[in-house]
């Protein structure tokens, strides 16, 4: 696949209207993906399976996942240096969108604000975006009132997570979040306890559940068999490991173990995996 930087070709949709809300499909080259100060907020969902790459700000290296999300307030400037050719879906919301969400939730008066926000989790925005992506290939029959619903949505759910934000400062903060994310990747081959983590994290086990579910919208014990899953399929994809040894490499108790947990979350087995590598892909 060929990739022009900074987006290759793009296309938003509606094309009626820089106010409305639209969607543009990306596809960058490894290197500096720079996103510039735009009137529109920035819903950026990543689409490659795995993908390496280092915060412009912090210089923290991550591996952003397909259905991360990085949220780019109206105004800022966005970004980070990835290691391989990146693919993303990048949802443009007016402010004006954002802030009809906040009143319809019953924070009239109030105005709407985002916070830049890097590799976060939402299931629901990544569905919204998908959405918005298959009516934009099917050329728009729904017209700008689709795309709007959608936008609302999309925007309602951001809404929640700046409500979670503000529960969940009390107690885990997105520095030692990100410390704990980056501490699973890279002991998941490890047997990782409540006790661990929460050691990790600076937080009791119980608040450390609490928190991580309010955080990032699935339960932690979720997050880290996906990571395991991910890992181990990369793993048989792409190295030719056997599945016994995969499943050691990742933190599985044995090898059915893995396989329970794969067709859980991928819908394929180890062997099916191994046969048609395209079955895994997300």
């Amino acid at each position: 696949m060929f990739c022009h930087k900074f987006g290759g070709r793009m296309h938003a949709f509606p094309k009626n209207s820089s106010s409305a809300v639209s969607i543009v499909p990306r596809c960058d080259e490894a290197g500096t993906i720079r996103l510039p100060p735009i009137g529109e907020h920035r819903i950026v969902v990543h689409a490659s399976s795995a993908t390496w790459s280092v915060c412009m700000e912090t210089g923290a290296r991550h591996l952003r996942r397909a259905g991360d999300i990085d949220l780019v307030p109206a105004g800022e400037t966005g970004g980070f240096v990835a290691e391989a050719i990146c693919r993303s879906l990048e949802v443009r919301l007016p402010p004006n969108v954002l802030q009809r969400a906040a009143d319809e939730n019953g924070h009239v008066g109030r105005r709407a604000s985002l916070h830049m926000r890097h590799v976060m989790r939402n299931e629901r925005i990544v569905y919204l975006a998908q959405a918005l992506e298959q009516e934009r290939q099917a050329g728009g029959p729904a017209g700008a009132f689709y795309a709007e619903a959608v936008g609302l949505a999309i925007a309602a759910q951001l809404m929640d997570q700046v409500r979670m934000q503000a529960v969940n400062r009390v107690g885990l903060s997105e520095r030692r979040l990100r410390r704990l994310v980056d501490f699973i990747e890279a002991h998941i081959d490890r047997t990782l306890t409540i006790a661990t983590l929460a050691r990790e994290a600076g937080a009791s086990g119980s608040h450390l559940r609490q928190s991580f579910k309010l955080a990032t919208g699935i339960t932690l014990h979720r997050y880290v068999m996906q990571r395991r899953v991910e890992r181990a399929r990369l793993l048989l994809v792409e190295t030719g490991m056997s599945a016994s040894e995969a499943a050691l490499s990742t933190g599985f108790s044995h090898q059915s173990h893995m396989a329970r947990w794969m067709r859980r979350e991928l819908g394929s087995t180890p062997r099916e995996l191994r046969t048609n590598p395209s079955l895994g892909g997300r």
